[in-house]
């Protein structure tokens, strides 16, 4: 038996299954002492996610049993196709806003209508994410620094935690952006309904304890579990507290929904960015764990979980989903081992949504607000914001213009600011690398930035320099800049400048061109432009473009080391001195 299993590993066919399918490889070689440890994890799991996932329900602007819905069918759909271990898929606080702000403006008041395209996006942002893996775009996750990333997650924390302030105070919200909510909020917030704002301040002072004082118990569960006996045993429906309603049982039917082209269009230009969003989040909780238990992920085959995980729950009427990291959080806390978990969490789950949805309908919209609210406060990374003032004021400044740009622009627009900012910032960086001048220290092997060692020595009429990034288009003119205004610096006359290229794996036709050009000009001015420590690859680069336009460069010489050119320069100066003996 154990030969066939071993046979059966090494056979093309199933390394291949076990690359597109990962969970089948758990599956086949399940560990049984890993069985307890998966079975209470899953369990935990579904306590934590059933209450969140009718909570974001809220948030999508759907009924809460699209909640319950969404998290179910991605757990069983990652247990099979993710590559982490650790990682249990739902409903998301940034995704679900994202998905509100792109349905409501085109549903027009129409609840049918809005869940059909709630129904269409999310199938969409699976599409996208599958294609993406398929293409093997895995690393667009590195599209969104992560300031940037924080900024707009901030930004979206915000404005749910200010969404909830109505079901907390129990005041009517108009609705509408991010400051007609705060203007409410500023309006009501001195005349709340007494009964709804006790019953919320009790479910958030019980969620923060349980989270401080017993951060391995499920909270959510508990507090929906106390908010509904408190409503049934004091009867706090008649004193005007809103709640849930009734929630039906059964099976989800599979649905696929009626669109047409200017409404795919839309929606596929919104799936898009939520795809990016909610990857780049998930991905970021998967690594997490993945370092923290040893293993590595494969950040392609995530984005094929994540689409089929996407159309699982589309086709059931969810919404989009991606990594939950305090669910995730809970499964490592609970010693979950293996994919196993999400099975175990989305059976608990489906039995709960067929025999005992009944007492939900007692459940209180505060305490579901209370749930909400702690989760987006969860969201804001404050810490990290504090780290970026000591480190980078510029990456801050860039968080911050994000977080305005969210709450501004709104979720949606915001996801293409901060892709925009992103890309500029990448820009920047690479059109201003870090320059030095090279020089001995004694004592000391090697060639050394003069800047951050003032007892470097350098040799008169010659200019080491050292360009930190690749020379393209758009920052050949900083180096042209950059090597002039070093040359009117030097304290003596400069009759050699020599390039360590070591740093540079790239440059382009336009950059040599005009290299060409900067050799010319300092030649006019009695000064030679070397280079030194080229990698092969740009050598040949300069053979085929340098050398035809320009045949008496042919016999130049070619420094492999800084040592040697030094030598070279010592040599000629040697023998400029004989000839004018």
């Amino acid at each position: 038996m154990q030969n066939s299993d071993n046979t059966t590993t090494r056979s093309p066919a199933s390394q291949r299954l076990y690359r597109f399918i990962p969970g089948v490889k758990t599956f086949i070689h399940y560990q049984r002492s890993y069985l307890r440890n998966d079975f209470l994890a899953g369990l935990s799991v579904a306590a934590v996610a059933l209450p969140v996932g009718i909570a974001y329900a809220e948030i999508a602007g759907v009924p809460a049993v699209y909640g319950i819905y969404s998290a179910i069918l991605p757990l069983l759909a990652y247990a099979i196709f993710g590559s982490s271990r650790q990682l249990i898929t739902g409903p998301d606080a940034a995704t679900c806003l994202m998905v509100a702000a792109a349905v409501s403006p085109m549903a027009g008041g129409n609840p049918q209508h809005y869940l059909e395209l709630m129904v269409l996006i999310t199938l969409l942002t699976g599409l996208c994410h599958i294609i993406f893996g398929i293409c093997r775009l895995g690393f667009i996750a590195n599209f969104l620094s992560q300031p940037i990333l924080i900024g707009y997650l901030n930004g979206v924390a915000i404005i749910i935690l200010i969404g909830q302030f109505p079901k907390l105070l129990g005041y009517h919200s108009e609705g509408g952006d991010f400051l007609q909510k705060l203007l409410e909020l500023i309006d009501n917030v001195g005349m709340p309904h007494t009964p709804t704002l006790l019953l919320g301040g009790f479910s958030l002072i019980t969620l923060i304890l349980i989270k401080r004082l017993a951060p391995r118990l499920p909270a959510p569960l508990i507090v929906t579990v106390l908010s509904i006996i408190a409503v049934k045993i004091l009867q706090l429906q008649a004193s005007g507290v809103s709640v849930l309603g009734t929630v039906p049982s059964g099976i989800p039917t599979l649905h696929f929904p009626s669109f047409d082209n200017e409404t795919f269009r839309r929606l596929l230009k919104h799936a898009s960015g939520i795809a990016l969003i909610s990857f780049t989040s998930g991905i970021l909780t998967a690594k997490s764990f993945a370092s923290r238990n040893r293993y590595d992920i494969d950040a392609d085959q995530e984005l094929i979980a994540f689409g089929v995980c996407n159309i699982a729950t589309g086709l059931v009427q969810g919404f989009p989903v991606t990594g939950a990291d305090s669910r995730t959080a809970v499964n490592d806390n609970m010693g979950g081992k293996t994919q196993l978990v999400g099975i175990v969490a989305g059976g608990a789950m489906l039995l709960f949504l067929l025999f005992f949805t009944g007492p939900l309908s007692l459940l209180p919209n505060a305490a579901l607000a209370a749930i909400v609210a702690i989760a987006s406060i969860g969201l804001l990374d404050l810490t990290s914001i504090r780290e970026l003032y000591k480190a980078s004021r510029r990456e801050l400044i860039l968080s911050l213009i994000t977080t305005a740009g969210v709450l501004y622009l709104d979720v949606l627009p915001a996801v293409f600011l901060a892709i925009m900012l992103t890309l500029l910032w990448m820009l920047h960086v690479a059109s201003q690398p870090y320059c030095q001048i090279l020089g001995r220290i004694k004592g000391l092997s090697g060639y050394h930035d003069v800047s951050k060692h003032p007892a470097a020595t350098t040799i008169p009429g010659l200019m080491l320099y050292r360009f930190d990034g690749n020379i393209l288009f758009f920052n050949v003119d900083y180096f042209r800049k950059s090597i002039t205004t070093e040359i009117a610096r030097s304290p003596t006359p400069v009759e050699w400048v020599v390039v360590d290229a070591s740093p540079v794996n790239n440059i382009d036709i336009t950059a040599l061109h005009k290299l060409r050009d900067l050799r010319d000009e300092l030649e006019s001015k009695g000064i030679t432009l070397l280079f030194a420590r080229v990698k092969t690859s740009i050598w040949r680069f300069f053979d085929e473009n340098w050398l035809k336009a320009n045949l008496r460069y042919r016999n130049e010489e070619r420094y492999h080391t800084l040592t040697s050119a030094v030598e070279a320069f010592n040599n000629w100066k040697h023998q400029q001195g004989d000839t004018k003996e």
